[in-house]
């Protein structure tokens, strides 16, 4: 009975299929970390599920602006509540109806303690199904992204979810799993039907999707099969031996060879991603130091000094072969509330930087642990080389070890790296959520969910609660530049660069850039 189920199911996604099916194969250095949308917000994740779970509203990927999904309208019934109208007909990749509980649920699950999404949910004070069609979300307080927070907040099945024992998200800080960390069901254009981690994802064509009818995919791909590559050269060999259709990671050395080959093309674009480094700002005494008793980069000094001893002109022409935009803040140009004024960076200063380390007291330098992801950012392991180096002529012995993303990440949750590269993009494309996620003391609600380093600033705690719930423009504007202005002064972090990110790819193939880094999978045609 089994096997005839499945046969069924594999007619039925046969039959859905155009006559002419056409298959995408992509690739980039490091593997989603779950399939679960509730559990580890990272970028590369974020946009694979966005292929099979849909949220309530997204960004149209020419204008950036927002626009309908799973909701077709909403309305700001007063200044803590926000009604939204769900979309009918629209069904779960298994056939069944999604429905307003649906809705509730999943916003509520993105709220849970092991939720690794609650800077998404900051705010929201409770869900509630209205009508059949409708969900009013009702917040603390006036938020001016609340729109923005839900593109992110994806929606599964509660039926799904409870049958398979996943009503909570997957904790990214133990090992344990559940059902929806290696499988999926939602209501998007494509569904899981493959995942071997660190080998193969594979996703075809969803037959229920609600967009077929609507004719939102105006793309041809039918199937996409997604490998991680770690090794730089098989990468871009597998590019140019044409096994893959596009590398989402190219190397900088690369492009230049990808661009001579008349059958490839690379487009690039600006990402809204501020690569930087973290520094350990809580304990009393760093692991593995050589300064016993105390911590070194408490002290501004210190941290003024690591900054003004990397030689950024160095990493954007070396390194990253002129591939980034180097900043003095953790936000980049296309986020609402950049300013000049904080985008300054400290001058690189070996002389400055020692005298700065000398009246810290530490005259002959320090041991400190440094950790990296080896197949995240662009040329990331070699960044964290270059500034290793950079370091030590200062006298500062950065002890360097790097991971794969998959366990970078909870490790760096877990707060067991005393200097950390993190490279931070901005779904809202507001300053909100990265001085949110990055500045604010450790607490709930999303507060300093990535502020692993536990730098705290009461004056910086108060400015964010501000930003949370300024209304007017031009006064929060304000509030984000004092918050910018106060970072750069602490040296909270080591902002290093903005990304710019080329995609290499066949001629055949036709995608539309994104400044966030992600494929839009309805656009995708190959010719």
């Amino acid at each position: 009975m089994k096997l005839r189920t499945v046969s069924l199911a594999a007619l039925a996604i046969c039959c859905a299929l155009p006559l002419h099916a056409k298959t995408f194969r992509w690739t980039s250095a490091s593997d989603i970390p779950t399939l679960d949308v509730h559990s580890q917000n990272n970028a590369l994740g974020n946009g694979v599920h966005a292929a099979v779970y849909e949220s309530l509203v997204y960004y149209n990927s020419k204008t950036f602006k927002l626009e309908p999904m799973l909701a077709t309208a909403w309305k700001q019934v007063s200044p803590t509540q926000m009604q939204l109208t769900l979309r009918q007909g629209v069904k779960f990749s298994d056939g069944s109806p999604m429905t307003a509980e649906d809705v509730k649920y999943s916003l509520e699950r993105a709220m849970a303690k092991t939720s690794n999404y609650n800077v998404y949910t900051q705010g929201i004070d409770k869900i509630e199904v209205t009508s059949p069609g409708t969900v009013d979300v009702f917040t603390k307080a006036p938020n001016p992204v609340l729109l923005n927070q839900l593109t992110e907040l994806r929606i599964m099945s509660r039926a799904w979810a409870e049958k398979n024992k996943s009503l909570e998200p997957k904790d990214i800080k133990t090992k344990d799993e559940s059902h929806a960390h290696r499988n999926a069901m939602g209501t998007g254009p494509f569904m899981v039907k493959e995942w071997q981690p660190d080998q193969k994802l594979v996703m075809v064509n969803n037959p229920n999707w609600w967009g077929h009818a609507a004719k939102a995919k105006p793309g041809n791909v039918t199937e996409i099969i997604y490998t991680p590559i770690k090794s730089e050269a098989t990468r871009m060999a597998a590019l140019l031996s044409g096994e893959v259709d596009l590398v989402l990671d190219p190397t900088p050395q690369d492009l230049q060879r990808v661009q001579s080959n008349k059958a490839l093309k690379v487009v690039t674009g600006p990402e809204n991603r501020t690569i930087f480094f973290g520094m350990d700002q809580h304990r009393d005494e760093l692991p593995g130091s050589n300064i016993k008793g105390k911590n070194p980069l408490k002290d501004q000094r210190v941290r003024q000094a690591l900054y003004q001893a990397i030689d950024m002109d160095s990493i954007h022409k070396v390194v990253m072969r002129g591939l980034s935009q180097k900043t003095g803040t953790l936000i980049a140009p296309q986020v609402n509330g950049w300013t000049k004024k904080a985008d300054q960076r400290y001058p690189f200063n070996v002389a400055a930087a020692q005298k700065l380390l000398a009246d810290a007291g530490y005259k002959d330098g320090f041991e400190v642990d440094f950790a990296c992801p080896n197949n995240r950012y662009i040329a990331d392991e070699r960044i964290c080389q270059a500034v290793a180096a950079m370091w030590s002529k200062v006298g500062v012995k950065a002890k360097l070890r790097t991971l794969p993303l998959v366990t970078y990440f909870p490790m760096i949750q877990r707060y067991e790296a005393s200097i950390y590269m993190l490279g931070w993009g901005v779904p809202t494309f507001d300053a909100l959520y990265s001085l949110q996620s990055l500045t604010r003391t450790v607490g709930a609600g999303g507060d300093g969910n990535y502020n692993v380093g536990r730098y705290s600033n009461p004056q910086m705690d108060a400015l964010i609660e501000r930003i949370k719930v300024e209304t007017d423009h031009k006064r929060r504007s304000e509030l984000i530049e004092q918050a910018l202005v106060l970072e750069h002064q602490d040296i909270s972090h080591l902002p290093l660069h903005n990304q710019v990110i080329p995609w290499a790819m066949k001629n055949n193939i036709d995608v539309v850039h994104r400044a966030d880094n992600r494929l839009d999978w309805r656009l995708i045609s190959v010719k």
